[in-house]
């Protein structure tokens, strides 16, 4: 524990008041975790915990915490409580004070962190926590339907609790969340994005499995039903198009954009599915599709506008020049679409793509990605433009040339940009001066 948890703890208790760290911080200790925050309980009310410090600030006091600050360090400090009705499945109506820390326990989602710790009294485990950690299961405190009731979320955050420590959900709290799982319509898009980031980022981003089955993705990703139920008959492939995703996650590193990139890179192959008279499944066009998809899936969880731009252009350009060796040439292209800056989630998507794959061609098809790493790398080395800021001739340039000023510079430069990615010994302001005049004398006849 932490000196200054300490500290907070031991002028709590000095006050005649109870203190015990709580929750969270006290599961990934026992884990050999290191906790993100030090949250504290208390049987102190609110204004008695103010009296106490010099540094205080009331984050939720109407809930009955206080942020006390110690050095530049905060802690948030909660008075034992229980909550009232929970009228929308979000918040209770309201919260009573207590000095009674069992009930305050009790109120808490599962019972590893429904455990408390302070250094005279030591682990205080009413309703089975440590059991559950040593088990390996997410169970709830008491009645898995009223915890479940009182706020939808949990039975998101059961998920990604079973994904991030690699445990199992008890039948009974599994079983609620099946009975329930519509009641997450309640929750914000917000919370959702939150639980389903740190889902996805986890060592287990393939829990999401357990969601679907749980009903849970119905209700915020019926995209991803609608993938689970798809069949990819095909020699290329061995799962439907939602485990395909799934075990496509597992090939990338934790990293939010690259799990959501694999998570959507073929959400739209149900929408263009085909099926020929042998009865081969094709998705033709899908990853223009699956990348308008993903876009309107992350906005939907409100996504910031950064991570949906870099999610949709690697979904879009998720198999670019998979079915052909690439040469210098296919290779500046590439980068010219994906950007440098990219160059490496690029390959990482191609590579994962096809690791999620049947065996069939596998080898070959590593070694193509290998290729295309080889040749992006190759260009960059020698320097080669693969966009505008490349050329070695500007807009000034051209108006001074008597390309008129506005969209025919802009025309200009894609076509002389073209003519580089062809040809780099092209990109030579004498060339491109010749090549820009005899443009517009074409282009004006």
């Amino acid at each position: 524990m932490p000196p200054r948890v300490g500290e907070i703890i031991h002028t709590l208790e000095k006050a005649g008041f109870e203190g015990y760290a709580v929750g969270g911080c006290v599961r990934d200790s026992l884990l050999g975790r290191k906790p993100q925050d030090w949250d504290i309980t208390t049987s102190a009310t609110p204004q008695q915990v103010k009296k106490l410090f010099r540094r205080t600030v009331d984050t939720g006091i109407q809930h009955g915490t206080v942020t006390v600050l110690l050095g530049d360090e905060g802690f948030e400090v909660t008075t034992y409580r229980v909550d009232g009705i929970y009228e929308d499945g979000r918040h209770p109506k309201e919260v009573t004070f207590t000095p009674n820390l069992e009930e305050d326990l009790l109120r808490r989602d599962f019972t590893i962190n429904a455990m408390a710790y302070n250094e005279s009294r030591g682990i205080v485990d009413l309703y089975g926590g440590l059991e559950d950690l040593e088990r390996g299961i997410i169970r709830c405190v008491g009645s898995p339907k009223e915890r479940f009731g009182e706020d939808a979320l949990r039975m998101m955050r059961a998920v990604r609790f079973s994904a991030q420590l690699g445990y199992s959900i008890e039948p009974e709290t599994f079983a609620a969340i099946g009975e329930l799982a519509g009641n997450l319509e309640k929750i914000s898009a917000e919370r959702i994005q939150t639980e389903l980031t740190k889902l996805v980022t986890s060592d287990h981003p393939d829990d999401l499995r357990m969601a679907y089955e749980a009903g849970l993705t119905a209700v915020f990703f019926p995209e991803f039903d609608v993938a689970m139920k798809t069949d990819q008959v095909h020699k290329h492939h061995c799962y439907t198009v939602g485990e395909h995703l799934l075990h496509a996650m597992l090939e990338v590193p934790a990293d939010k954009v690259l799990r959501l990139s694999m998570l959507l890179h073929d959400i739209g192959k149900p929408a263009t599915m085909t099926v020929d008279e042998k009865g081969t499944t094709h998705f033709k066009g899908h990853p223009a599709v699956s990348a308008e998809m993903a876009e309107k899936f992350l906005r939907r969880l409100k996504y910031d506008n950064q991570t949906i731009r870099e999610v949709h252009l690697l979904v879009r350009y998720h198999d670019y020049g998979m079915k052909e060796d690439p040469t210098p040439r296919l290779a500046r292209r590439a980068l010219r679409r994906i950007g440098p800056a990219y160059m490496e989630q690029f390959l990482q998507v191609r590579r994962a793509d096809v690791l999620a794959q049947s065996d069939y061609l596998r080898e070959e098809k590593l070694r193509n990605v290998d290729l295309w790493r080889k040749e992006m790398e190759a260009v960059l080395e020698r320097g080669e433009c693969t966009d505008l800021s490349g050329l070695r001739i500007g807009g000034a340039e051209l108006m001074a040339l008597g390309i008129p000023k506005g969209p025919r510079v802009g025309e200009a430069l894609q076509y002389l940009l073209d003519l580089v990615l062809n040809d780099p010994e092209k990109n030579r302001v004498e060339i491109l001066a010749e090549e820009a005049k005899h443009w517009l004398e074409r282009t004006e006849e």
